[in-house]
């Protein structure tokens, strides 16, 4: 499956919205066995347009498939990181036209140590912190990946 959206849209709305406008970008994905019996992963990315940060929203998204190598499905940690991966290169193609508004990257992430994937929690936002230059937000915090980016997936594959 590979859902895309037109980034040029994204960005013309964004522009064509007030500095108040809030942004949420957020990542999540699905582990599943294909037909051929390999184990591959769905990855939804969400960006989430919260109209003057007060006045309801629209939702971008996409989906995209690829093999998954993750040894372990109790700690997938090339999977996450690849989540992570994703939004962080969103919030690069949209960093410019984004200007001064308040964004926020969601990290389907959820530090407490007895989830998997608490495994990668550290890396994961050392890696948004030095490439985006934001503090991202995680579980329980992170609703554009939780679900916003969680349930699209669902609409985009209808």
């Amino acid at each position: 499956m590979s859902r895309e959206f037109n980034i040029d849209e994204v960005r013309n709305f964004i522009a064509n919205t007030s500095e108040t406008t809030s942004i949420y970008i957020g990542a999540d994905s699905e582990r599943y066995r294909n037909k051929n019996d390999e184990w591959m992963a769905d990855y939804t990315v969400a960006i989430v347009v919260h109209i003057d940060s007060n006045r309801g929203c629209k939702v971008f998204g996409k989906v995209d498939s690829e093999r998954d190598y993750d040894n372990r499905h109790d700690r997938p940690v090339l999977r996450l990181m690849n989540e992570v991966y994703r939004a962080s290169q969103m919030y690069l193609d949209l960093a410019d036209v984004i200007g001064d508004r308040h964004v926020e990257v969601h990290l389907d992430i959820n530090p407490d140590l007895i989830h998997g994937s608490s495994c990668v929690v550290q890396q994961a936002i050392g890696y948004v912190r030095g490439v985006c230059n934001v503090v991202p937000m995680v579980k329980p915090e992170a609703f554009a990946a939780s679900y916003c980016a969680d349930r699209l997936k669902e609409i985009l594959a209808a």
